[in-house]
């Protein structure tokens, strides 16, 4: 087996690249194996995994969510969900209904401080995608109220700015017993130095399978400490480039095939996603 990366993002989201298209990149990258962990959507994943069989690429449908950590926000990946599970949708329909909440108040701060952006212009970079704070920042792009996607963060959007909104999140025990129910995996995304023993321990108590260990925003010896601590603390690793497409909203971000990791790591997952669903199936 070639390649793994199971960070991936699409235009489903905040991506950039329509989702058939990234599994004709990620194969051309060298890639097999990829997850599709769109922001609160399953929504690109029928189109990513047609095209990843015409090209010989398997594709993992995930997601990425956002929840309520210790410290703040956390981004909890998660692997092997299924497509129409009515409770997996309800959730996440009402999470991208936040996330248009936000984006509205995000633009009604913009206006207090003088921008001329709308509530339209924003649905018009998102286009069917879920919206996020980058499509914000396109739409300033293309209203030339910004030089490009990251000035709008550095001046606008991120945490601390002026026009910042917090999200309101739900809690990890939440979304790790909708994903297990399920027969899902979770993984905590990109923790950097937050992910220290003890905060691995308490993951592991909630219920998370595993910690991305492998990430842009990750040096080497951050990810080989993390990954000695998350063994110690019981919890499987994975990893992923965290790919958006070409405009990188910060600099933390690796080229598609750059950053991959061990198929082991990805089949010790599977192992468990499988173990789970089968569990679920004997329970009916």
């Amino acid at each position: 087996m070639g390649g793994v990366d199971l960070h991936l993002h699409s235009s489903a989201s905040d991506g950039e690249c329509p989702p058939a298209d990234l599994s004709r990149y990620a194969r051309a990258a060298g890639l097999d194996v990829v997850a599709l962990t769109d922001h609160d959507t399953l929504a690109g994943v029928a189109a990513a995994e047609q095209a990843g069989e015409e090209f010989g690429l398997t594709v993992i449908p995930g997601c990425e969510f956002s929840v309520a950590a210790d410290w703040g926000e956390m981004h909890l990946l998660a692997y092997y969900l299924p497509a129409g599970h009515a409770e997996l949708e309800g959730f996440l329909e009402r999470q991208r209904a936040e996330r248009v909440a936000r984006g509205r108040e995000i633009v009604r701060r913009l206006h207090r401080l003088g921008l001329d952006v709308s509530d339209g212009d924003v649905q018009v970079a998102a286009g069917a995608a879920a919206v996020g704070r980058p499509h914000v920042a396109r739409a300033m792009v293309t209203l030339e109220l910004v030089r490009d996607v990251q000035d709008a963060f550095d001046r606008y959007l991120a945490a601390g700015r002026p026009a910042y909104v917090p999200k309101r999140l739900p809690s990890i025990a939440t979304v790790v017993e909708l994903v297990r129910a399920v027969g899902g995996v979770t993984s905590a995304a990109h923790l950097k130095d937050r992910a220290d023993p003890q905060s691995l321990e308490r993951l592991k108590r909630t219920g998370v399978d595993a910690v991305e260990v492998v990430h842009p925003s990750h040096d080497p010896a951050t990810a080989r400490r993390m990954e000695q601590h998350a063994r110690r603390a019981g919890l499987l690793v994975s990893g992923g480039s965290d790919w958006h497409g070409e405009t990188r909203v910060d600099p933390h971000r690796a080229g598609l095939g750059s950053l991959t990791i061990p198929a082991a790591w990805e089949e010790a997952l599977r192992a468990v996603h499988e173990a789970r669903t089968a569990g679920l199936e004997m329970a009916r």
